[in-house]
């Protein structure tokens, strides 16, 4: 249920009949598919990379930091005639502002969860999201939902409170975060799909947003509300005082992030654009695997035979959600 679905499907190509032709170029949607799962794995690890193996915790500066360089890299890109970009008027920013809202509550409250939480622990939490997700498809657009839905979400929920019971390294913190970022996640989901359908009628093209526009827009709006947030948790000037930033590997690490955050924007609309939403649902589901397992080895998280386990039916279900929702729109739902 990725927002941008419905949009990258209506433009792959037709036969005559006007059914959707065959992809071409499988070498393109193999490296598209490499890319995105590239990035998306290797986002997670290098925040938490850079919140807990730093010490770093001025977390809403880091947040702003990686928000300017999304920004700058976009801004650049167009300057050099690579990209286009849709003109940002006043009328387009009132329409995205509550979009952007959710944007900045879901990026920030994911930060608190990496700096308490396991990356492997955070994986299966994550999944709660399709749970709020259904939910809200029958609350705002009355959609029925088919009963292996209803299975898989059921493995969702016992994995989560398996992973609860056997976490060797449970953080009260942690869980609240996540669970708090796994609403916003939803909301975001869910909202975004009425804005792409009225974005249209403030643009000066007519046209829906750009993935370049939209990028640039989420980001460009983050800023202040960040800055407003760094100001409330008194991070300025205490930031300027932080060990780390002496660190040079810090600020490596942190630029990093800064251009993986766009690179991740950028590689799913990509792999939508060059496969199938099919594809893309089933990668996104398989790639929280290497995900954990990364997790477990890179930051030495307590391992339990109960705990994998749970970590596994965790995988499993988001597996089965994936197929049940293909299942679904098989049958004409959506």
């Amino acid at each position: 249920d990725e927002p941008f679905l419905c949009h990258h499907e209506a433009e792959s190509s037709t036969d005559s009949t006007g059914e959707k032709a065959p992809r071409e170029k499988p070498l393109r949607g193999m490296a598209s598919c490499c890319a995105y799962a590239l990035t998306s794995t290797s986002m997670v690890l290098m925040n938490k990379y850079v919140l807990s193996g730093f010490g770093f915790k001025s977390t809403n500066t880091l947040l702003l930091y990686q928000t300017v360089c999304c920004v700058v890299l976009v801004k650049l890109t167009h300057l050099l005639g690579l990209i286009k970009l849709e003109p940002i008027t006043w009328q387009l920013i009132k329409v995205w502002a509550p979009v952007n809202v959710i944007f900045v509550g879901m990026i920030w409250s994911s930060f608190f969860a990496l700096k308490f939480l396991g990356v492997a622990m955070l994986t299966v939490l994550k999944n709660c999201t399709n749970l709020l997700v259904v939910f809200g498809d029958i609350v705002f657009f009355q959609r029925k939902q088919p009963t292996l839905v209803w299975v898989s979400l059921g493995l969702i929920i016992l994995s989560a409170l398996c992973g609860a019971a056997t976490d060797l390294s449970f953080h009260s913190q942690g869980y609240f975060w996540q669970l708090l970022n796994c609403v916003f996640t939803a909301a975001y989901s869910l909202y975004m799909r009425g804005v792409m359908n009225k974005v249209s009628s403030v643009t000066e093209s007519g046209k829906p947003l750009d993935e370049f526009t939209m990028v640039l827009l989420n980001n460009l709006l983050s800023a202040p509300l960040i800055i407003i947030l760094i100001l409330v948790f008194d991070e300025f000037p205490q930031v300027l005082h932080e060990p780390a930033l002496q660190s040079t590997g810090f600020l490596v690490a942190a630029t990093c992030s800064g251009v993986l955050s766009l690179a991740i924007s950028f590689s799913s609309l990509w792999f939508l654009s060059e496969t199938s939403p099919t594809t893309y649902s089933i990668v996104g589901s398989l790639n929280k695997i290497p995900t954990a397992v990364a997790g477990m080895i890179f930051f030495r998280a307590p391992v339990s035979m109960p705990n994998l386990l749970s970590i596994s039916v965790g995988l499993i279900a988001g597996v089965c959600f994936t197929q049940a929702k293909l299942t679904d729109n098989k049958g004409g739902g959506k």
